[in-house]
């Protein structure tokens, strides 16, 4: 898998937690591009990276709207973007999958309130945090997540710390297989269909 964040970054252990709960026997080699210039410009050297070290497909995985732009993100330039650059590296196409995540990954957190429930809970102080639907049409997901912290648990929400306890406290899949954008991942990543 190849991300737009750092070596540690939330994305990376998310999407691998994730991966893992939908097939514990799949083999996760990441590469980590940095950022999502970065990661566009540079995915097909790192999916040849990826090839060279025996993986048998690459799945990019990027946020549709970046926290860190003001500028309006376009799919389909991305895409472009990124089919450049795997054919600049050589990379066979039909061997690499693309996960656009609509908004930031931070939607898919949200679309599971009893993870974040559990994440915030104490044991004196158990929280409740109410279900949110169509979580990929809120407008800054993270903003959204990092309130929920403020308001439940009092504390804020560090992307780098706080979206993998979320990731390990998902019981199930129940709630993220309401999201459109995750659905995509589950089907690339594992080859399920939610």
């Amino acid at each position: 898998m190849i991300f737009e964040c750092g070596p540690q970054g939330a994305d990376r252990k998310v999407c691998a937690r994730l991966a893992k709960l939908l097939d514990s026997k799949l083999r996760i080699v990441v590469r980590a591009a940095g950022n999502k210039p970065k990661l566009v410009r540079d995915c097909g050297d790192l999916a040849s990276q990826l090839f060279d070290r025996g993986c048998e497909r690459a799945i990019i995985v990027w946020d549709l709207y970046p926290s860190w732009t003001s500028e309006n993100p376009c799919r389909k330039h991305d895409r472009e973007t990124i089919f450049a650059s795997l054919n600049k590296a050589g990379v066979d196409q039909s061997k690499v999958a693309l996960v656009c995540i609509e908004e930031e990954l931070e939607a898919w957190l949200l679309s599971d309130e009893r993870a974040i429930a559990q994440t915030l809970s104490k044991p004196h102080r158990p929280v409740r945090i109410s279900r949110r639907r169509n979580v990929e049409q809120i407008r800054n997901p993270k903003s959204a997540l990092r309130e929920v912290f403020r308001q439940q648990g009092g504390i804020d929400y560090n992307d780098y710390y706080h979206a993998e306890q979320i990731a390990r406290e998902i019981p199930d899949l129940q709630r993220l297989r309401r999201v459109e954008t995750f659905r995509r991942f589950a089907l690339k990543v594992a080859d399920v269909t939610l």
